[in-house]
């Protein structure tokens, strides 16, 4: 998935400045896609400058100008576009996994101890995905479907259910190791 084109989907459901993205970011789809600030307003250059977006300069009292942006028809046209294209193919990279990979070399303690690392790393990131369950109902925009709703919760239903898989592989993990069943 491309920035741009997350973007352009959340300013399909209103105009938002840069700083509000960034809230919407974090309090939607950061389970799988985080985005830090200055990302997200290099991309909204880039959206304005191919004209799928267009800002706005709001004056405030007391405050710096605002730049709202919003999506145009070509924008639109672009998001409808790509969301209608085959997923784009992703390769899977874990660093975490390339160390259990070569763990053979290591002792079971230290083995031990990274797993347990990872567990309480994961459990983090589960607590996390649950707490977000419900903040991401209240973070939906007011024009939001119930249709589009769905679909936003079904990714962080995958993220949680993908945390669980990886949670219950490596406790897996720790009792064959604290059993002995790991070959030396």
């Amino acid at each position: 998935m491309s920035l741009e084109h997350a973007i352009l989907g959340f300013l399909n459901y209103s105009p938002l400045s840069g700083y509000d993205l960034k809230k919407t970011f974090d309090n939607s789809v950061q389970h799988f896609w985080p985005a830090d600030q200055s990302q997200i307003y290099r991309t909204l250059t880039r959206l304005t400058e191919h004209g799928w977006a267009e800002m706005e300069v709001m004056k405030q009292s007391e405050r710096p100008e605002r730049k709202v942006y919003q999506i145009t028809k070509n924008g639109r046209t672009e998001l409808l576009r790509w969301l209608a294209e085959p997923a784009p193919e992703q390769a899977s990279r874990s660093a975490a996994l390339v160390q259990v990979f070569f763990f053979g070399q290591m002792t079971d303690t230290i083995i031990l101890e990274k797993f347990e690392t990872y567990a309480q790393t994961i459990r983090a990131v589960l607590h996390m995905y649950e707490q977000l369950s419900g903040t991401l109902i209240t973070s939906l925009p007011k024009n939001c479907l119930p249709r589009e709703q769905f679909f936003w919760m079904s990714t962080l239903d995958l993220g949680i259910r993908t945390m669980q898989a990886n949670l219950d592989w490596v406790e897996d993990m720790i009792n064959q190791l604290k059993k002995g069943k790991v070959p030396q």
